[in-house]
């Protein structure tokens, strides 16, 4: 039976291509390692340790609410999550570059905390910290 390691990449479009990869580099420290032209817009994979985003430039993409999704039937990546291991720092990254919180602030799961932002193109992020950097349920 094949079991698979990790989760390799996620494939994203977004606004504006160059903005998405200074915003990722300065808040997660992504940088970007492979990238090209597809019907004359930018793509790249940006990486930071074994975490890979493939993001493709659609200038006038439109990304409804996920509240305007439920109403019509229809699913939509609700967010993904990013690990981190220092919490400490990733609560300094917050304050200094002033990002706004989603849902009131930091959320304590049963095992984990939660921060909820959004990238420059709306994409919902949730940056995870697990409690003694250990994966439990």
């Amino acid at each position: 039976q094949m079991l698979v390691s990790n989760l390799d990449h996620l494939n994203l479009r977004v606004r504006n291509f160059e903005e998405t990869v200074h915003w990722y580099n300065k808040i997660f420290a992504f940088n970007l390692v492979e990238q090209g032209i597809q019907d004359g817009m930018p793509w790249g994979v940006i990486r930071c340790n074994d975490a890979m985003l493939c993001i493709y430039e659609a200038q006038d993409l439109f990304l409804p609410s996920k509240l305007e999704m439920k109403k019509k039937g229809l699913h939509c990546l609700a967010h993904f999550g990013l690990r981190i291991t220092d919490k400490e720092s990733w609560e300094n990254i917050i304050t200094t570059e002033g990002l706004p919180l989603l849902y009131d602030g930091v959320i304590q799961w049963p095992h984990s905390l939660a921060w909820y932002i959004n990238d420059p193109t709306g994409w919902e992020i949730e940056v995870v910290y697990w409690e003694n950097d250990t994966i439990s349920f």
